[in-house]
Parts: C-alpha cells; sequence; structure tokens
C-alpha cells in the first residue's frame, strides 16, 4: 500500500485576522461617512423618560470613548488568542453591524439628546474634513473629533452594540465572558450618564445585533471558512481499502 502525503489545510484569504480587521475599518469609515452626511440635517431633539432620571456627567461625556476603549479591546485580544476563528468571525459580523448602523441613523433622522443642532447646514467640504479625522483614531481617542463632529449618530448606540457584540462572542468561555459582560454593563451606563444616546438606542442595538448575530452564526458557521476541500480527510481508495 502506497501512502499519500497528508494533506496541509489551507484557508481562503479571507479567513484571516489580518484582512477581517481591513473590513471591520473599511465598514466603520463607510458608517462614519453616512453619520458625517445626516449631521447636515436639521433633527428635532425628543424628550426620554429614562435620561430625565439620570444626571448628565460631562466627566462621562468627555472620557466615554476611552472607557468604551478600555471594555473593548482588552477582551477582544483575548478572544483572539482564545478562538482565531470565532474572533474573525466577530470582526466580520461587526463589520455588518457598522453597516447596518450606517444606514438606520439617516433613516431616522433624531436629534440631539442634549444641547443644540450645531452641525445642521453644515457643508460639503466640512463634512468631508470631519469624516477625514473621524476615521483617523487618534483625533476620537486623543481629541474632541467625535465630540464635535458626530451629534446625531444615535440609532442604534454603537457603543452598546460593540461590546454586546464582543459579550455574545465571549459567551460560555470563564472568565472572558465575565470581563466582556463587565465591560459591557459599564459601557452602557456610560452610554446613560453621558446622555449619548436615547433609551431606544439602546434597547434597539440590543434587538438588531442579537439579530444580526443569530442570522450570521446560522448562515455562516463559526470556523466553516477554514474547512477547505484540502483540509479534509481523504477517502481510502477501493485498492488501499483492500490492502
Amino acid at each position: 500500500m502506497t501512502r499519500q502525503p497528508p494533506r496541509v489545510a489551507t484557508r481562503p484569504w479571507w479567513d484571516h485576522a489580518g484582512i477581517a480587521l481591513l473590513w471591520r475599518y473599511a465598514c466603520h469609515s463607510a458608517m462614519l461617512g453616512l453619520a458625517v452626511l445626516n449631521e447636515a440635517r436639521p433633527a428635532p431633539s425628543l424628550p426620554d423618560t429614562i435620561l430625565a432620571l439620570v444626571p448628565r456627567s460631562e466627566w462621562v461625556l468627555r472620557w466615554n470613548y476611552h472607557l468604551w476603549l478600555l471594555c473593548y479591546l482588552p477582551p477582544a485580544l483575548w478572544l483572539w488568542r482564545r478562538d482565531r476563528a470565532a474572533f474573525v468571525h466577530f470582526l466580520y459580523v461587526g463589520g455588518l453591524s457598522s453597516l447596518l448602523r450606517g444606514v438606520c441613523i439617516p433613516l431616522t433622522g433624531l436629534g440631539p439628546p442634549h444641547g443644540a443642532d450645531v452641525n445642521a447646514g453644515l457643508p460639503p467640504a466640512a463634512m468631508f474634513d470631519a469624516w477625514v479625522a473621524l476615521v483617523n483614531p487618534f483625533p476620537t481617542l486623543f481629541g474632541e473629533a467625535a465630540h464635535v463632529h458626530l451629534t446625531k449618530d444615535l440609532f442604534f448606540s454603537g457603543h452598546t452594540a460593540t461590546t454586546f457584540l464582543l459579550w455574545l462572542y465571549c459567551r460560555g468561555r470563564g472568565a472572558l465572558a465575565t470581563v466582556a459582560l463587565a465591560g459591557h454593563v459599564l459601557v452602557v451606563a456610560s452610554v446613560f450618564f453621558a446622555h449619548l444616546h436615547y433609551t431606544i438606542d439602546v434597547v434597539g442595538a440590543w434587538a438588531l445585533t442579537w439579530a444580526l448575530f443569530v442570522a450570521c452564526r446560522t448562515r455562516w458557521p463559526i470556523g466553516a471558512a477554514g474547512q477547505s476541500a484540502s483540509a479534509r480527510p481523504e477517502m481510502p481508495r477501493r485498492d488501499d481499502a483492500r490492502s
């Protein structure tokens, strides 16, 4: 009997963390473009039962993006270390979530939960400059870009959706799941104390993120991309089976 050399498992080009990260960033950038376009449209502010009861904190508002990063990045990297396939799947679904959010923002057209509608009537040149500043993470995290250029990116809450989706992928993984859930709860609390979003933005984020997660897990199971034909075990031929 002649033994065949073992076949090396290969993954398609898109089943790599680097490609998935590029997809996630591209979707985020597209969402920001739609959000900036929406900033120029005047929109009314609405009453909110929960925000009326929660005191607004300027300190939380100032540091909410840093808090989000602290609660999001470490568990995401931990997930990458624990399960590469789940992490890649998480990035692709996160990109779809960003695109969905980019579509929902102009469809809903909500005004700022707090303060004046300062970006209404924004000229095209200013919108482009705002988008360039926002796609660069440094002005967002270490400057005022997000607070200045994003006042109506409301339905649904990106802070809530991203950390909730991360927890969905971390469930059942012991301490990682606990850390991800604690981070999500902390981020949602910061959203309310900063008056970043209406309550419906948070509830909508939970509902749409869960629906997207279930649909994508059903249609594209985790790890299925890596099961290429070359990675499947070879069935013995008739002459091998007899020998």
